[in-house]
């Protein structure tokens, strides 16, 4: 079978596999949101935050698709109040994690579904390097000779989102295993709290990473 038959390039498709795993793998907000969410609500609480984050990762791939991304890029204020909206975000979350750990002191409080998928959706939306993979890195797999620019951008996003959904379900494997050490309402705070300081920390981390 030629390889101009095939709709993406076969030869970019394992470095394609290899950047993704990569970035995925490079620690970021998601992945220390849903290890700390993951071991003090557990697995549920999880697997419905990822659900959020992948359907910010789909809006993000077809908002490339139609050249909004690009926007991004091009738009120093528009990236600029995206990355402090972000940032602000997590400061939220982080105040009201620490409340949670509050609350526990007189009964434990677990969010809705709605809740945890609503707050994974709106963390990756407002992460600015989740609209720029799409701008910076998907275009350079997309080769001339195959599939129309759009398929190809539909198939390598459509791998990345598979890519993401592996890693962050692992995170929430490995991290629901600790869940169990918190069951007691003190370790429910101390682990709100602890989780709470980690949010707070990843604030600022995405204040300089994300600088530009």
């Amino acid at each position: 079978m030629s390889h101009q038959a095939w709709p993406v390039d076969p030869g970019a498709i394992v470095p394609f596999l290899v950047a993704v795993v990569l970035v995925e793998l490079t620690p970021g907000p998601n992945m220390g949101y849903l290890a700390g969410l993951s071991a003090v609500e557990g697995r549920r609480a999880g697997f419905v935050t990822v659900a959020g984050i992948t359907s910010g990762l789909l809006f993000y791939m077809l908002a490339s698709v139609a050249g909004v991304t690009e926007v991004l890029r091009v738009n120093r204020s528009l990236y600029q109040l995206l990355r402090w909206a972000g940032v602000a975000y997590i400061l939220w979350l982080a105040v009201d994690t620490w409340r949670g750990g509050e609350a526990a002191e007189v009964a434990p409080r677990q969010a809705s579904d709605w809740t945890l998928y609503r707050k994974g959706l709106l963390a990756n939306l407002l992460n600015p390097k989740a609209a720029l993979f799409y701008v910076t890195l998907l275009p350079g797999f997309i080769q001339a000779g195959h599939a129309s620019p759009v398929l190809q951008a539909l198939i390598l996003g459509a791998t990345h989102i598979l890519v993401s959904i592996a890693v962050h379900g692992t995170i929430v494997l490995s991290s629901d295993s600790l869940a169990r050490r918190f069951a007691a309402i003190g370790d429910s705070i101390r682990a709100r709290r602890a989780f709470a300081v980690a949010l707070l920390a990843t604030a600022v981390w995405i204040a300089f990473e994300t600088r530009r």
